[in-house]
C-alpha cells in the first residue's frame, strides 16, 4: 500500500492522527470511540495503518491487570518510529540540510536548534507551568496534538526522560547524525519553553537510540546540570 495515498485519505490520516496525539498505544475502542466510528471500521482503519508501515500492532494487558483473571491481552497500535521523511515529489531535503549543517559553524548550531525549539513551542501552544511534571506532560500533550506522539516517562531529582518514536528532527538526525547538535538544542529550547523560570543554558540533554529504526527515541534531560550520557 503506497504510503501517500494513506496520507492523503481523511479518514485514514485521521486516525493516524489520533494513535500519534496519545501518550502510549491505544486499542481498537479507544481509536473508535475517538473518532466517532464502529470498532469495525476502527479495525479495518488501523490495519491499513500497518500494512502501510505507519503503525506498529502487539498485545498488552489492559493496565493495573495481571494474573490468570487479568482476561486476553488486547491488540494495541502505536506509531513506527520516523527515521524517513515523506516527501512528493522527493525534494531531497536531508541532504539540503546536512549541507547547511557543514557550513554552520559547531558554535551556531546549538543556537539555532534553540531558536528552533522555541519557535516549535509557540507554534503548537506550549504553555509554560510553574512545575515542571505538569509542564513536561503539557509539552508533550502539544506536541501529540500535531502528530509528534511524547510521552514523559521519568521525572525524578531534576532529571526527565521522554519517550517518542516522532522526533521532530529524527529524520535528519538518521540522514546526518550531525544534526543531532541541532536536534539537543531543539529539546533545550522546548523543556525550556515548558516550564517557569527554566533558562536554555540551565537545560542539559542527551538523546539515545535515535539511530536504532525500531526504537523510539529517548530524550534525558536535566533542569539545572547536565544528565551522564
Amino acid at each position: 500500500m503506497n504510503v501517500l495515498d494513506v496520507i492523503g485519505d481523511p479518514e485514514l490520516r485521521g486516525t493516524l492522527l489520533e494513535v500519534r496525539r496519545r501518550p502510549r498505544a491505544a486499542s481498537i475502542s479507544e481509536i473508535a470511540d475517538a473518532t466517532g466510528v464502529h470498532r469495525n471500521v476502527a479495525r479495518r482503519r488501523l490495519e491499513r495503518l500497518v500494512v502501510a508501515g505507519l503503525l506498529t500492532a502487539s498485545f498488552e494487558r489492559p493496565p493495573g491487570r495481571t494474573g490468570p483473571g487479568a482476561g486476553r491481552p488486547a491488540k494495541v497500535y502505536s506509531p513506527t518510529p520516523d527515521t524517513t521523511p515523506i516527501e512528493f515529489p522527493a525534494r531531497r531535503y536531508p541532504e539540503l540540510v546536512a549541507l547547511l549543517v557543514d557550513a554552520v559553524p559547531k558554535r551556531r548550531r546549538s543556537e539555532i536548534g534553540v531558536q528552533f525549539g522555541g519557535a516549535l513551542a509557540s507554534t503548537v501552544g506550549v504553555e509554560s507551568a510553574e512545575d515542571p511534571r505538569r509542564g513536561l506532560e503539557g509539552l508533550c500533550r502539544a506536541l501529540g496534538a500535531v502528530g509528534f506522539q511524547a510521552r514523559l516517562e521519568h521525572l525524578e531529582d531534576g532529571r526527565a526522560e521522554i519517550v517518542t518514536p516522532a522526533c521532530p528532527l529524527r529524520p535528519l538526525v538518521v540522514a546526518n547524525p550531525a544534526v543531532a547538535e541541532i536536534d539537543h538544542a531543539l529539546w533545550r529550547g522546548l523543556i525550556a519553553a515548558a516550564v517557569d523560570d527554566l533558562e536554555v543554558e540551565d537545560v542539559g540533554c542527551v538523546t539515545h537510540d535515535c539511530l536504532e529504526p525500531c526504537a523510539a527515541c529517548r530524550i534525558v534531560v536535566s533542569l539545572g546540570r547536565p544528565p551522564a550520557a
